[in-house]
């Protein structure tokens, strides 16, 4: 009796491993099949190397992206706009200044006031917040100021 039992349970056992084997053998034929490989080793130098070329790319991708970051502190992100009165006597504020400044504060700033005889444009140089060659008025500082809130 108990040498059927444990020749029983030798038989499903058996049994058992054939029948993974068998799936195993399905699932090797099928990767082999879809793959158009011979074997696995064939399949993992391809994982590997695909592995690998991905890994550059990324990498050229991460690099471009930091020069990209790199260069964006050079491009216009901040605005400011302030309109004022430049005579106290004109009805309106019909003059204004615009600040158009970087990411690290540098740019210009453009007057147009206008007067009776026209519009007349302004221009002076940014740096830090700062006029380069010539001082700068009470709007334009103001103007300078609205930029820097403007890109928070």
């Amino acid at each position: 009796m108990i040498n059927n039992i444990i020749l029983s349970f030798f038989f499903f056992w058996i049994f058992a491993l054939t029948l993974i084997i068998l799936k195993l053998k399905s699932h090797y034929y099928n990767l082999i099949s879809r793959t158009k490989k011979s074997n696995i080793d064939e399949i993992l130098d391809k994982i590997i190397f695909d592995n690998e070329k991905i890994n550059k790319e990324i990498e050229s991708l991460k690099n471009r992206l930091n020069q990209q970051i790199d260069q964006s502190k050079f491009y216009l992100q901040k605005i400011g706009l302030v309109r004022f009165d430049p005579f106290e006597r004109m009805a309106g504020e019909q003059s204004f200044v615009l600040a158009l400044l970087d990411k690290e504060d540098n740019g210009i700033v453009i007057n147009f006031i206008n007067t009776k005889e026209g519009l007349r444009v302004y221009t002076k140089r940014i740096k830090s917040k700062q006029g380069v060659d010539i001082e700068l008025s009470q709007e334009e500082k103001e103007a300078i100021k609205n930029a820097s809130h403007f890109y928070k």
